[in-house]
């Protein structure tokens, strides 16, 4: 009997420890990383520009809208810049970039997205400005009906043949259900970053999460409140803020877990770039990986029509909503939705994180100087070059260790503790530990068969 208790014990306290970590595998709180290593205390930031890209934003913006028509990165990491005549291409090409001579400017691609959004809403949908193919490409869903498209291809036709019309499979979804690290009256959510207004901390996740006044849990008892929804936009936007019941997010706020007991370090924020390879960490499927593949995208969601998102091929399923977006430890945004899932892949949309603090008023918490890691958070944009590489060769940042450091677990080690129980308070604790281990094994299969519902019906 004792060696089956001590096999319990090893389980539940490993399990408990893996539900810390996988707070939508994303924000640090006071509970998930109170094991978090005493250190230097993490620092406030708010953005941090990558090399490459802002090389090519800077010739886009010296150069001009009716000029050129965007930029991106190439496959060796160097910027690539849309131009429409030659001139502009001998200016680009001086500066270090690559030119790449294209039909349609900025201004045209800006004016097809207007009238897209000017012709009646039909959810389903979603419209994106592909730099790399100087298009706009029009998606559908499989909730589109034939009628609506049709209509929306008479409203291309007339707009250019430079407007791609695109089935998709699956459903657009803001993909709400299924997580296991925030959980209110409303559903369940991953989390994303921690952020500050220099007093109060706060939890930045996405807006369709909950509205404001939601309140959040970290376990489904309602026994460890997190904190309440004080701020939300959604739709228009996705974002919003828990604000924590502690007042702050404790040791480790800077590190999002990936999973295995490793977290990367988060030292600041920027926007992304087409073709930058990225990653998003979620409770649902943890650490996954893609590539931007477009900005300033709209998604007719059923609830509603979100603008300015980044998308990219990285995969998500349920519960992965609102965890965080990142690469080379620079936060870039929370994951709104998309289609798909990890098995067949699909497109996911993200919140840009600078946009979502910029509305909020807050500032990312963010890792102190590695000196082992060279990292830095109080460091120009020269000297964070996330893009200068290869995307191939991008990494999600520094690792860092992290620990499931709940009460949950300290209570679990001192009930198996001998020296500090008797041992009619250890047979207690054992068949305490074997309740939660039934109620966890029954509550874990229920979540992957709601977890395999979901994911037939997106894909």
């Amino acid at each position: 009997m004792r060696h089956v208790r001590r096999r319990v014990v090893r389980r539940v306290t490993r399990l408990t420890a893996v539900a810390g970590l996988v707070l939508g595998g994303a924000m640090v709180t006071q509970a998930a990383m109170a094991g978090e290593t005493p250190g230097a205390p993490a620092t406030l930031r708010s953005t941090a520009r990558p090399a490459a890209a802002d090389k090519g934003s800077e010739l886009v913006a010296r150069l001009g809208t009716s000029r050129t028509a965007g930029s991106w990165i190439n496959a060796e990491g160097r910027p690539v810049v849309a131009v429409t005549d030659e001139k502009a291409a001998a200016e680009v090409r001086q500066a270090g970039a690559e030119a790449k001579l294209v039909r349609h400017s900025m201004n045209e691609l800006k004016a097809a997205t207007a009238t897209l959004r000017a012709a009646p809403r039909v959810p389903g949908t979603a419209w994106v400005m592909d730099y790399r193919n100087n298009r706009v490409i029009v998606q559908a869903d499989s909730t589109v009906s034939a009628a609506d498209w049709s209509r929306m291809t008479k409203v291309a036709n007339r707009i250019g043949t430079f407007v791609h019309m695109q089935r998709t499979k699956g459903t657009f979804t803001t993909r709400l259900n299924g997580a296991q690290a925030m959980l209110s009256t409303g559903g369940r959510c991953s989390a994303g970053f921690n952020v500050t207004d220099g007093q109060r901390d706060f939890i930045l996740t996405a807006g369709h999460c909950g509205p404001t006044g939601s309140i959040w849990f970290a376990d489904g008892q309602g026994g460890q409140e997190l904190g309440r929804t004080v701020k939300s936009s959604f739709p228009g936007g996705d974002f919003s803020l828990v604000q924590y019941t502690s007042g702050g997010a404790g040791q480790g706020a800077e590190i999002v877990a990936i999973g295995g007991g490793r977290g990367v370090r988060i030292t600041g924020a920027a926007d992304p770039v087409v073709g930058q390879r990225v990653f998003r960490s979620g409770s649902t499927t943890g650490l996954r990986t893609g590539e931007v593949t477009g900005l300033n995208a709209t998604v007719n969601y059923p609830e509603g029509t979100v603008t300015g998102l980044i998308q990219t091929t990285v995969c998500a399923e349920s519960g992965d909503s609102g965890g965080p977006l990142f690469s080379e430890g620079i936060a870039l945004g929370v994951t709104s939705g998309g289609s798909g899932d990890c098995t067949t892949g699909g497109t996911t949309f993200f919140q840009p994180v600078t946009k979502a603090l910029a509305a909020l008023d807050v500032k990312l918490i963010v890792a102190p100087p590695q000196q082992d890691t060279g990292t830095s958070s109080g460091s120009s944009s020269e000297e964070t070059p996330q893009s200068a590489v290869a995307p191939d060769a991008a990494s999600p940042g520094s690792s860092a260790p992290v620990t499931g450091g709940t009460g949950s677990t300290t209570l679990l080690s001192r009930l198996s503790d001998p020296s500090n129980v008797g041992p009619g308070l250890m047979v207690i604790a054992g068949s305490l530990i074997v309740l939660v281990a039934a109620r966890w094994i029954r509550t874990e299969q229920e979540r992957k068969a709601y977890q395999r519902y979901y994911s037939a019906t997106w894909g």
